[in-house]
């Protein structure tokens, strides 16, 4: 007997094969978490600490965004800094310091769950985001750190308006990997997989803009992501910062100067360079790779 494979038997095995990874994820996390609270057991004021904060990854952590709070951790340590990393799920306690703040992707359903905890924080978020600290947000962060996101069944989600822009659930996925160009960081490289799609407000700075093949915010302006103060917006999973070391150390740089003055971060005495290097070169395989494969 000849057993076929229907959409359906492909598309669960996709999902199953994604949570799998989401899990493993939050694992890696929560390892690294771990790491940096017992290297800092006992020490009531670490030198060179960078604090970042993991934004819901319980909920918002799909298609390996948890490799962007993995990366920034790394490089910290290879620059000479302590990355302390606060995992802040519903209810968790907000540090007195942050000095970073990297959140991901989820389903609509992990949007519904975090929703009322995210505007309990709403004041705290705008008034880090106006006071420059730099965020990362990806796909269903993005989508609530904007004015609203009303999902394909009409249900209106509001969000904490620090970045202006509105979001539509669409029936039509806007899938593949993706090319954008950016003013401030070159080439950006990653894969994008929404149903969303997002409208800035005029005046609102893109991440960058896509060629005809890509669908960034929403397939038809050509634009990508959002940037206001030092908050990036974006629809790139994949994870994003592990191919895109630019992003990584803007987020870095504008940490650590914010935290311990200007001109405070330099690369050329970066204890771990040889590392850095092995990994940067690492990046431009896996983006010229990237860049290569059809959409």
């Amino acid at each position: 007997m000849t057993e076929t494979t229907t959409e359906e038997d492909r598309t669960s095995g996709r999902e199953a094969s994604g949570a799998a990874a989401n899990r493993k994820g939050v694992e890696m996390v929560n390892e690294a978490a771990d790491r940096s609270e017992a290297a800092q057991a006992g020490q009531e004021a670490p030198e060179r600490a960078i604090d970042l904060v993991s934004l819901y990854p319980q909920d918002m952590n799909i298609y390996g965004d948890s490799g962007n709070v993995l990366t920034v951790s790394r490089r910290l340590a290879l620059y000479g800094y302590q990355p302390r990393i606060h995992r802040i799920n519903q209810g968790d306690a907000w540090p007195d310091q942050v000095d970073m703040i990297l959140g991901g992707g989820g389903q609509d359903h992990g949007q519904g769950r975090i929703i009322d905890d995210l505007f309990e924080r709403a004041d705290t978020l705008r008034a880090a985001a106006e006071a420059g600290v730099p965020m990362l947000m990806v796909c269903g962060l993005y989508q609530l750190f904007g004015h609203y996101f009303e999902t394909i069944d009409g249900e209106r989600l509001d969000g904490i308006g620090i970045i202006g822009a509105y979001s539509l659930g669409r029936p039509v996925r806007m899938i593949g990997n993706l090319v954008e160009h950016t003013d401030s960081f070159g080439d950006a490289i990653g894969y994008e997989n929404h149903s969303g799609q997002t409208f800035l407000d005029p005046g609102v700075e893109p991440l960058g803009r896509v060629d005809a093949d890509g669908c960034g915010n929403n397939g038809e302006d050509r634009t990508e992501g959002a940037r206001v103060h030092n908050v990036i917006g974006t629809y790139l999973h994949g994870s994003l910062l592990p191919k895109n070391p630019a992003i990584s150390d803007f987020l870095i740089r504008t940490a650590v100067e914010a935290r311990y003055g200007q001109g405070s971060f330099d690369p050329a005495a970066a204890p771990g360079s040889a590392e850095l290097a092995r990994l940067d070169e690492a990046a431009a395989q896996a983006r010229q790779a990237a860049s290569a494969r059809p959409r």
